[in-house]
Formats: C-alpha cells, sequence, structure tokens
C-alpha cells in the first residue's frame, strides 16, 4: 500500500489578525528536532461530516464547505484536527441550541499536518456544529485530492480530478480526524461541470443546476455508513461504463476511459461473481447499494478499496478482449477480487492503528486467491500462488536482514474459519479491532490455541525447517519430526534456536488431496504415529503447500516419494513445493553433492531430462556464485 512521504509543503494561512502559521517561526540556523508522533486529543470527535467540494479543473484549485456534526466530551477552548496543504478561511463552533462562536485563531503545525482552532471560550460537553471554509489546491502528488492527466480521443489534454487517501491523505481535501479509530458519517456533495462524471462512495440521490453557474451541477449522494477517513473518494472526469447487478442485488458498474467501455467487461464479470461469493463467505451481505470500479490514468498505487468506490491503475482493471493475455486476466481477477475483500475486512471493520495493516492486507492477499480459484477454477490459481506468493516470502524471510512481521498462515489449522470470521465481522461491524481481537474471534470459533500459535509467528523473525525420518511398524508409520530455524546463509549458528508452534497436515498415497492428520508442532521435536499406511504407500508433510516452513526429507522418505512423481498422482503445488525445499536446502559446501544427487532424482522422475538438467544447472550455478564471491572475499 502507499506509504507516508514525509511532512507536507508548507501551507501559508490567509492573511488575518492573530491566526498564527507555523511557517512563521524562526530560523535559528540549526535543524528543530522532530517532534515525537502524538496522536489527535479525544476530546472532540466527529459523528458526521457534511462535505461540499467544488473543484477547479482549470486552475486546480477547489473550495470547500464543512459542516460536521460533533461530540464535545470534555470542555475545551480548542479542537485540534489534521490538515495539510489546506487554507482554513473562516471557522465557527455552533453548540446545539446555542448561538454560533467564532474561532479566533488557527495554528497550523505544519510538520505533524495538524491544524488547532481557538475560541474565545470554552465549548461545553455535548453535540454541535463545527464550520469550516476552506480552499486547496489539485496537487499533482498522486495522493490527497488531486489531478489526474488524460489524453482525449481528438488529441486534447484533459484532467480528473481525483482521491487518493490512505493512508495520511485525507487531510489534504479537508480537514478531519484522519485516524482509522476515529469513524464518522459522510455526506458528500460535489459541484462540478455538467458534462463530467461525478462518483463518490455512495449512490447518487439529487443532481440538479447549480444557482451561480449555468455550466455547473450540484451532485449530491447518499449517507455513508460509518468509516474511517482514509475511506472516503471522489472522482470528477470523463468516463464511460459497463453495468451489472450481482445476484444478490448490488448495483456494479465498470468505469473505463472514454470509449473503452469494452474493456471493463471481463472486471464486471468478475466482481459480479465475486460479491456473492463473499456474501456467503463472511455470511455478512455487502452493505452498500452499490459498488463502482474506476481505472484513474494517474494513479500511484495498484488500486485501493474505498468504500464503494474502488480506483486502480488501468493496468489493474481494464483487459482488451482481443489482445489482453490469459496472465493479464488472472491478474485483474486477483485485484478485484482482493479489493472487494477490503469492503468487508478493512471497511466494515477497519483496523484500530496502522500497526495492524498488515492483517488488512495480508488477508486480502489470500483470500484474493481462495475467491478466484472459486469464480474462475480454470485458472488452477492455487498451483500459481505457490510459484509465486509463497515461495518468495519463504526466500525474503529467510534472509539473515528479515524482521519479526505478522505473516499470513491458510486456514489449514482451523476447520471453523469461516464461523470465526463472521463472528469477527459481526461484532466489530462499523468499529475498529485489533489483530488480537481476530484470534479471540477465532478461537472461540474453533476451539484451538490460535492466539498462542500466531504468537509464535508474529513475535520472531523468520520459520521453521521441519526435518522429518521415518519408520515402519507393521501397518504403521512412525514419523520423526523435528523443527530448526531456517536461514538462507546456512545452518542457524545462534545460541538459542527459536521454536514455533507449526500446524502440520499429513496426506498419504491412498488419497493425496485429502489430509489424514493434522499435528500441532509446538515442542523441538516429536514422534507421531499415522495409522494404516503400508510399507508400499508414500506420505507427505503439508499437502498443498499451504504451511510456512520448509521440509527436509530423509533420504528413504524422499524415495518414497518419486513414484508420486512420476505418475502425477501427486499434487502440482506439491512437485513445484517439493522441488523449491530441495532447492533450498544447498546449504554448504559439504552437502552440495548430496543435495544435488536429492533433486536428480526428483527431477527425473519428470519427463524432460534435457530442461530439467538445464534447471538444475543454472540453479546450481546461481547458489555457486555468491559462495565463490564470498570465498574469494575471504582470502584477499
Amino acid at each position: 500500500m502507499l506509504l507516508c512521504e514525509g511532512p507536507p509543503a508548507q501551507t501559508l494561512s490567509h492573511s488575518a489578525p492573530s491566526f498564527v502559521n507555523a511557517a512563521g517561526r524562526k530560523n535559528t540556523g540549526t535543524m528543530p528536532e522532530r517532534r515525537p508522533f502524538v496522536r489527535l486529543p479525544t476530546d472532540v470527535s466527529p459523528v458526521n461530516y457534511g462535505l461540499c467540494l467544488k473543484p477547479d479543473l482549470i486552475d486546480f484549485t477547489f473550495e470547500g464547505k464543512l459542516e460536521a456534526l460533533v461530540e464535545v466530551t470534555q470542555a475545551t477552548n480548542q479542537i485540534v484536527m489534521n490538515c495539510a496543504d489546506i487554507d482554513i478561511i473562516t471557522a465557527s463552533f455552533v453548540p446545539q441550541g446555542g448561538e454560533e462562536i467564532n474561532a479566533t485563531g488557527f495554528n497550523y503545525q505544519n510538520e505533524d499536518e495538524k491544524v488547532t482552532l481557538s475560541f474565545p471560550s470554552a465549548l461545553q460537553k455535548g453535540s454541535g456544529t463545527l464550520k469550516i471554509d476552506f480552499v486547496g489546491e489539485l496537487n499533482d502528488k498522486m495522493k490527497g485530492f488531486y489531478r489526474s492527466k488524460y489524453t482525449t480521443s481528438a488529441g486534447d489534454v484533459r484532467y480528473a480530478a481525483v482521491t487518493q487517501f490512505e493512508a495520511t491523505d485525507a487531510r489534504r481535501a479537508f480537514p478531519c480526524w484522519d485516524e482509522p479509530a476515529i469513524k464518522a458519517t459522510f455526506d458528500i456533495t460535489l459541484i462540478v461541470p455538467k458534462d463530467r462524471v461525478a462518483l463518490s462512495n455512495m449512490n447518487v440521490i439529487d443532481r440538479k443546476p447549480y444557482p451561480d453557474d449555468e455550466n455547473l451541477v450540484e451532485v449530491k449522494f447518499a449517507t455513508t455508513p460509518i468509516m474511517s477517513t482514509y475511506l472516503v473518494a471522489f472522482v470528477i472526469g470523463e468516463y464511460d461504463y459497463v453495468e451489472s447487478q450481482s445476484s444478490d442485488g448490488v448495483t456494479v458498474r465498470v468505469y473505463t476511459p472514454v470509449g473503452k467501455a469494452e474493456q471493463g467487461k471481463f472486471a464486471l464479470e468478475v466482481a459480479t461473481k465475486t460479491l456473492p461469493f463473499y456474501k456467503d463467505y463472511f455470511s455478512v451481505p455487502y452493505p452498500l447499494p452499490k459498488i463502482d470500479l474506476i481505472a484513474i490514468a494517474d494513479f500511484a498505487a495498484g488500486a485501493m478499496e474505498n468504500w464503494g468506490l474502488v480506483t486502480y491503475r488501468e493496468t489493474a482493471l481494464l483487459i482488451d478482449p482481443k489482445n489482453s493475455c490469459s496472465s493479464s486476466r488472472q491478474w485483474v481477477a486477483l485485484v478485484v477480487g482482493h479489493e472487494l475483500a477490503h469492503q468487508w475486512f478493512g471497511n466494515l471493520v477497519t483496523m484500530e492503528w496502522w500497526t495492524h495493516l498488515w492483517l488488512n492486507e495480508g488477508f486480502a492477499s489470500w483470500i484474493e486467491y481462495l475467491c478466484v480459484d472459486h469464480c474462475f477454477p480454470e485458472y488452477d490459481i492455487w498451483t500459481q500462488f505457490v510459484s509465486a506468493d509463497y515461495t518468495r516470502a519463504l526466500d525474503l524471510d529467510a534472509l539473515d536482514s528479515s524482521h519479526p512481521i505478522e505473516v499470513r498462515y491458510k486456514s489449514h489449522l482451523i476447520s471453523d474459519f469461516g464461523k470465526g470470521m463472521n463472528a469477527y465481522l459481526l461484532k466489530f461491524q462499523n468499529k475498529n479491532a485489533s489483530t488480537e481481537d481476530l484470534w479471540d474471534c477465532l478461537e472461540q470459533a474453533s476451539g484451538k490455541p490460535i492466539a498462542a500459535v500466531m504468537g509464535s509467528w508474529t513475535k520472531q523473525m523468520g520459520f521453521p525447517i521441519i526435518v522429518v525420518d521415518q519408520e515402519q511398524v507393521s501397518d504403521d508409520r512412525i514419523l520423526k519430526l523435528s523443527q530448526k530455524k531456517f536461514c538462507a546463509s546456512g545452518p542457524h549458528n545462534g545460541e538459542e534456536c527459536p521454536n514455533w508452534m507449526v500446524p502440520i497436515s499429513i496426506c498419504t498415497s491412498v488419497d493425496p488431496k485429502c489430509t489424514k492428520l493434522n499435528v500441532l508442532l509446538d515442542r523441538p521435536e516429536t514422534t507421531i504415529t499415522v495409522s494404516g499406511v503400508g510399507p508400499d504407500q508414500w506420505v507427505k508433510i503439508n499437502p498443498g503447500t499451504v504451511g510456512f516452513y520448509r521440509i527436509q526429507y530423509s533420504s528413504s522418505m524422499l524415495e518414497s516419494l518419486l513414484p508420486g512423481v512420476r505418475d502425477l498422482s501427486l499434487q502440482p503445488v506439491d512437485r513445484l513445493g517439493l522441488q523449491n525445499d530441495l532447492f533450498s536446502l544447498l546449504h554448504k559446501q559439504a552437502d552440495m553433492q548430496e543435495e544435488k544427487n536429492r533433486i536428480e532424482r526428483v527431477l527425473g522422475a519428470i519427463s524432460a531430462p534435457d530442461l530439467i538438467q538445464k534447471v538444475l544447472s543454472f540453479a546450481l550455478s546461481v547458489w555457486r556464485l555468491p559462495h565463490i564471491t564470498a570465498h574469494q572475499g575471504k582470502e584477499k
């Protein structure tokens, strides 16, 4: 997702007596110390934003009026809000049933992207309306409320006005409490050229001529659900669209550049299939009457999950039915599935603070594959997940430069995963939640120690390698499992070897796609018995390649798996995972020939031996190069 790009450009306030701008401080010639970050005070909080914006697509400015219904929880003579690159003209507060109180000062803290509104007397506890008139710039930074350049079919250069607010850029469009936990409803009105499309999170409820200019119209949108500021969005520009309805009655539109409506049809198909899938999966309906997906010409991210108005880079949404390849279709399907998952997981229930963003993105990055697999089973998308996301994540997390980070884990650990997700969404809908809140709901639904298991993964760096050996006893297979930290640079040599609580699944050649046994490896080593496995049958750890760990089989276990590779009874994802694990075990010179032989035995069970030899030689040469370089470096 988007990252903050440092402190904003300096904002000059309109001149008025006693209105102080932070830019006016004396320059002492030394760099001032950066103040520690402080979240907004809680003595005044928003209930509803009444927001009217009038963008100028020629001069790249906008005028704004904010009438925010707020609740004062503690008497104060100041209101602190987020504000960046905005000039406040006037501000006042009207207590419920009382007289309007004009602000006597605006103090901009540019470094903190805040403004403090000062009042001549204390605002008492209770409800009131905060009124602010302001102006701002349609910037060219692709954040906040910005201008997006496009060229018409006639070759004319024009501009749209669009938004990108995650993580902290709603404050560039209007003064607000720009933190994910400070939720409110929004009533948005846009005053725009009458020949332009105007979109926001909700459906249009009124469109009428603007009395001061016959070339403009005033477009009013329905009240949003309670939501975070970073999910607010509006777009003004020239677009075509294609439209459909999902099976549960939600209006779905895909907006495209003019003349390219045909290229929106595939994304429309994906979206109309995806909404009912998520409704059934979460057992929670999509709460808005419509959802729009729109391709933006200038867009920094791949896509953004604004509630009801999802914005996309053009390449992440548009498919040319005549020229686009299958990989482009799959990419669009995944991105659409990802962003629509956020409509529930992120929008309906939102992380309490940005430290929990990993959960938002990690979950959506997993469930997008589940969604595409449901909608387009012919893609065999899980195999691509293993070859792309899964193996890349393992490679990165095995580096010495890795760090403790919250990792996503597929739900084979939790049989009641959907039930737990439903409980989580219902309990925290229209609210904010932390990582621990999700663990609690999943734990209650499954009866399993989810919090303890996940804590072992999120609070320490890296992941384990599971070393496996076997022994046949009558009709039972005895497996000896042990774990140690996997490092790309070689065996872990630390004084203390970390341990994980590792959910281990096991299948056999009787049914390679079905898990025969689930165990939790919660200690350095253990022995388990897999009953009813004959001497001529093989046993495979981690069927489906969903567990986040490497596996090192004993030679006998590896040999027993070769028939499953030859006759293709071992799933493609498992053959891929097996090969990837073997390549990753080329640690040091002493092991090289043994590992080379093990890899050749597995690859030799597949056809096309010439190609296999080239792959093997390349992999070994890639391994040799850094080790030879490092060795030469030591000799100098």
